[in-house]
């Protein structure tokens, strides 16, 4: 989605755009529409490692949580689980919120940076915690950092790439959500067994000491004030924080954004946190129940690929309706106990479907906002939407708890995912509506 100024909104140049003097404010001093340099591949690829680990995060709960009920001794019920669960989504609605505002200030490089440490240290620490409450709260500082990694990631790359490809990249980034998720369900399988559950969050050690030293070396420090000396003085005058997004033109979207975002992150997480319990409490043993939550995940991979290709074609939010619709329809048809072939190809379906819809977001909201409110708006609809993710291990739990059986978590997220659906429509009507106005477009 591109974004078309009124008269009443006064632009910067953005890397990749086509001001004049183009390229002039981006950090590798690009045309629009010219070939990637060297250093901005790199600084992607490691903006993409650093979302790895937000989907490792995502499934590395969901593959310890049976054995910190049975093993640990803390006394977690299914109910109570579910609220350690969701310290961690506190913690990124947290790191979203303002690590996104602060990337605008404060530069891309530094926010990403400070985030990533933040998470790698109170996740490694997750592995020694000695009861219930020092883990949650742990969980909750690392979630903070983790949280602020992914709005700061996306508005770096953002303006990294020329502007025909930043839909594309900025789906294609998050990819490495789902991949983490499969790296965590896969390890999970052996690993647990042979030497219990504190060696999953062990793993954090190579993001302190392999990627952090790779974003030090590798990605650019970019500011908003930075991207256009012609523009300088009148980029200064332009408001940056909440405020801006919550008044005309931007308001209407910006609660439209943050809204479907929080339900597809409310189906994305309650899936990936509950998902091996759902499979065990059906009867699947651990191993079995981790390759369920592989098939979700490589579903995911393989949304990411699919719904770039579909968003840059049809537009990222007319392919992010469709994607939600095939999640929804995904997740009811498991509530009718397919066979086991069919459930896993429902769950690749609904791979594709929640994760392949918030890519799609994320990208049509670094499209739709100017330089200077990109990391902000960024994390203003990740942030709310972490409170969808919040409630998720929660709902799940107390369905469990109730006694509403597996399904009732099944038919939930697939709720979530068609009131998805329903948000991005009204967001496709109110841009055709805007459009006709001069504001703007899908």
């Amino acid at each position: 989605m591109n974004h078309t100024p009124s008269a009443a909104v006064p632009q910067r140049a953005v890397p990749g755009s086509a001001p004049a003097g183009a390229g002039a404010g981006s950090p590798s001093g690009e045309r629009p529409g010219a070939a990637f340099p060297r250093r901005s591949v790199l600084a992607v690829l490691v903006c993409w490692l650093l979302v790895v680990f937000d989907g490792y995060d995502l499934i590395v709960y969901g593959t310890v949580q049976g054995s910190l009920i049975s093993d640990t001794g803390w006394g977690l019920t299914k109910a109570t689980a579910g609220t350690v669960g969701s310290m961690a989504f506190i913690g990124m609605m947290v790191g979203a919120i303002f690590a996104g505002r602060m990337s605008d200030s404060w530069g891309r490089r530094r926010t990403i940076i400070g985030c990533a440490v933040v998470f790698s240290v109170f996740t490694i620490l997750c592995a020694f915690a000695p009861n219930a409450f020092i883990f949650g709260a742990l969980r909750l500082l690392a979630g903070i950092g983790l949280g602020g990694l992914v709005p700061s990631a996306n508005a770096l790359v953002a303006e990294l790439v020329p502007a025909k490809w930043r839909s594309t990249i900025a789906t294609l980034m998050m990819s490495g959500v789902p991949i983490g998720g499969s790296i965590a369900a896969l390890v999970g399988i052996p690993l647990i067994p042979a030497f219990g559950w504190p060696v999953m969050f062990l793993v954090a050690v190579l993001a302190l000491v392999v990627v952090i030293p790779l974003g030090l070396r590798y990605l650019p420090e970019t500011l908003p004030s930075e991207e256009s000396a012609a523009d300088g003085k009148a980029a200064a005058r332009e408001p940056v924080g909440f405020g801006s997004l919550l008044r005309p033109p931007f308001l209407g979207l910006s609660v439209l954004y943050a809204v479907a975002t929080l339900v597809t992150l409310f189906a994305w997480y309650g899936l990936g946190t509950w998902l091996p319990n759902l499979m065990q409490l059906a009867g699947y043993n651990l191993g079995s129940a981790l390759t369920f939550a592989l098939a979700l995940n490589l579903g995911a991979v393989a949304g990411s690929v699919i719904t770039a290709w579909a968003g840059t074609r049809f537009g990222p939010v007319p392919t992010a309706i469709a994607a939600a619709a095939v999640a929804a329809a995904g997740l009811l048809v498991l509530v009718t106990g397919p066979p086991v072939a069919v459930v896993y190809l429902m769950l690749v379906l609904a791979g594709v479907g929640t994760h392949g819809t918030q890519c799609l977001i994320i990208a049509a909201v670094a499209s739709h906002y100017p330089a200077h409110l990109r990391g902000t708006a960024l994390g203003w609809a990740l942030g709310v939407g972490r409170i969808g993710a919040v409630a998720a291990p929660q709902v799940g739990g107390l369905l469990l708890a109730a006694g509403l059986g597996v399904n009732s978590n099944f038919l939930a997220f697939a709720g979530a995912a068609a009131a998805a659906a329903v948000l991005l429509g009204f967001i496709v009507t109110k841009n055709k509506t805007s459009k006709a106005v001069g504001e703007s477009h899908v």
